[in-house]
């Protein structure tokens, strides 16, 4: 797995590539997670247009990240989801996440 992050106006864009199975860039995400909330910023969309596939560990990862920024009072959704719509909805966590089908859809959501 690969990620760059950046902001967009105030949100936060996590673009993430390749396969998700955990180990150190699971850690790193999560630590770019943690320093945008203590920035105050709480509006992130996880872009995954590029992910080729995801295991139970990259599931945990959303999920993790997903609890700590509704924990601090931010809105965490999900964009092009694609390739991992099937694995999201075996598992039936396609209903826990807000997703939409496209980055500019999820920024514009925001606004909304």
């Amino acid at each position: 797995m690969k990620f760059n992050d950046h902001l967009q106006d105030d949100i936060v864009i996590f673009e993430v590539s390749g396969k998700i199975m955990g180990g150190d860039e699971t850690t790193l995400f999560h630590g770019r997670m943690h320093e945008y909330i203590n920035q105050n910023k709480k509006k992130v969309v996880i872009d995954l247009a590029k992910v080729d596939w995801m295991n139970s560990i990259g599931l945990g990862m959303l999920i993790s990240a997903m609890t700590t920024v509704k924990k601090a009072g931010g809105r965490f959704v999900l964009a092009d989801i694609g390739k991992i719509e099937s694995i999201l909805t075996v598992t039936r966590l396609i209903t826990v996440f807000e997703h939409f089908d496209s980055r500019a859809e999820a920024v514009k959501s925001f606004s909304a």
